[in-house]
Order: structure tokens, then sequence, then C-alpha cells
């Protein structure tokens, strides 16, 4: 027998199988207007979940993981991907295109093709959405684990952060929602330094939205102090002799009138010398740093030698380690 004849034998089996057991529940669904029996004692008199229920109405679409399963006729049931054409393969009933559809509309036209095609009388089909692929959520940024995420239920921001793996040291506090279809709709929130008391900005997320963790900010300090470090920022609140006391203040042997800020420019690292020591006692006026800079303060001549370019100075930075600054 070939293989063309042979696949042809075991479909009209299949079919033959299902028409019976098709047959045996037509016998013994009640016709309109007869009271229906009650169920076995060890069956379940409702075929839908909790979790059922909470993916009512859910729109389908290419990649998604469903179940669909037919009360009373378990045989029907399966567990699928939506395909990249949109459809769904189904015993007795061949290829289903739902995506697009709603949950609602895709048990709605199955139950027809099922009713239709005399495979079962009056069936009543469920869905349920394991792996939303395409109503995914995509949080991108200073994440763990930036990607998307699956928006089934009820979905709030820290919980998609916290699925993320929580936020990079590096994180910013600034967090952007953009509505998929309405990209110039755009939510920003301002975070607290604990999650854990800023209920006011937990706020929910939808299928579609991406959601942007921003970088803050962030200024070296390095030479001769007493904690060569970076400082994470929000903004440019942080002054000169803020960031220097922040790093541990000068040393006995720092040359403070040859400070210099190192600047990052559109023309290369300009170099902006500040007297420290006069703005130390007040005689000269602090001066605001922006997000980038690196607050270089030189030492004996040893020291000064070392780092005697800018870009040595900006290739120690690098290795610095990151702290964050709370206000």
């Amino acid at each position: 027998m070939s293989g063309r004849n042979r696949r042809f034998l075991l479909r009209s089996l299949y079919v033959l199988l299902f028409g019976l057991c098709s047959l045996h529940l037509l016998a013994q669904t009640p016709s309109a207007g007869e009271a229906p029996q009650p169920a076995p004692a060890n069956e379940t008199a409702s075929p839908q979940s909790s979790h059922l229920l909470a993916n009512s109405n859910v729109k389908l679409g290419i990649g998604d993981l469903i179940e669909i399963s037919v009360f009373g006729v378990p045989d029907l049931s399966i567990k699928t991907r939506i395909s990249g054409s949109g459809d769904v393969y189904l015993p007795l009933i061949d290829y289903v295109h739902v995506a697009d559809l709603t949950t609602d509309e895709a048990q709605e036209l199955i139950q027809k093709r099922l009713e239709d095609g005399g495979f079962v009388r009056g069936p009543h089909v469920s869905i349920f959405v394991d792996e939303s692929a395409s109503q995914a959520i995509t949080l991108l940024g200073e994440v763990n684990r930036p990607g998307p995420y699956p928006a089934i239920g009820d979905r709030r921001l820290f919980d998609l952060i916290s699925a993320a793996g929580g936020l990079t040291d590096k994180a910013g506090r600034v967090v952007t929602i953009e509505h998929r279809g309405n990209p110039g709709q755009r939510v920003e929130l301002q975070l607290s330094s604990n999650l854990a008391e800023d209920t006011q900005n937990n706020v929910d997320v939808f299928p579609g939205d991406m959601i942007i963790v921003s970088r803050a900010g962030i200024i070296y300090v390095v030479g001769d102090v007493g904690h060569p470090s970076g400082f994470l920022i929000e903004d440019n609140s942080l002054s000169v002799l803020k960031a220097l006391a922040l790093a541990g203040g000068s040393t006995r042997t720092s040359a403070l009138n040859k400070t210099r800020i190192l600047r990052q420019t559109p023309n290369g690292v300009q170099e902006i010398p500040i007297n420290l020591k006069k703005v130390l006692y007040a005689k000269a006026p602090d001066m605001a740093l922006v997000k980038g800079d690196i607050l270089f303060i030189p030492g004996s001549s040893a020291k000064a030698a070392a780092y005697r370019t800018a870009d040595a100075a900006v290739s120690l930075s690098t290795s610095l380690g990151i702290v964050a600054v709370t206000h």
C-alpha cells in the first residue's frame, strides 16, 4: 500500500472514530424542552475554572499558546500554538483561523464549525491562553532581564519589574510607559527609592505596552580623595562640594587649586578649571555638575604626573564602583 493511501485510510478511520463518539454524545444530549440530567458525581459540573474565566475576551495572535477544550468531549481537547498564518489545527474540523479574534469570538467560531459539521450537538468550547506572545508587555532598559512578558490577567508595573529580576544598579528613577497603537501618549513616572512604599506609581499595565526604565546619570570623582567613586543622580542637582563630600573629602596632599571638571562635549572632552580651595572657603561660587562629568582632584606632584592627562582620568573613572545618591 502506498504512503498516500495509508494516510488516507488512517484519516478515514480517525474521522469515523470521532463520528461514532459524536453520535454517542448526540444520543445523550438533551433536546430542546427536556430537563438536563445531573452530571455523575465524578464529573465536574462546569467546564470553566477561575483562570479560564480570567481569560475571557483576550485577543489572540500569532505565536500564542492556547488550550482548547470541548465540554463533555475530552478527545477534542488540544493544546496548540497559533501558526504564522494565524491558524490552529483541530480534530474533525481541520484548520481554523483565530488570529485577531478574541477568545469569545474564537470559541463561537469553533462551536459553529463543530455543530455545522454534525460532530457535536450544542458544543461548549473554552479557550485558555497559556502564553500570549502577541499581547506581551515589553520591558526595556535598566532591568536585569529585559524582554517581553506575558500579559495574562491583571498586571501592574512593579509585578513586571519583579518578573524581570528587578532594577539594575545603574537604573534611574524615571520609567516611561508607551501604549501600543498610541505611541504619542506616553506616561512618565518618577519612582521613589523604596518601591515597597511607592504605591502611587504601581500603575496598571496592559497588553502591548512598552515599559522603559531609564539609566541614571553618573558623576565620577577621581584623584586624591578619600573614596574615588561614581555617583548615580537623576537630575543635575549635585554640586562640586556635595560630590567631594560623597567621595570622602579631600586629603592633606590634595592640590585643591588644580581641580578640574572633565566634561564630554560634541567636540571632545572639555577641561573646566576650578579653584576648589576658594570654593571650600566660600571665596568662589560652588558649581553644579551635570551627568557624565568627572571631577578630578590631583594630589602630590607624583600623583599629578600619573593623572596629567584628561584621558588618564577618564580611563580611571571606568573602573570605579557606582554608588546611588538618595535625596
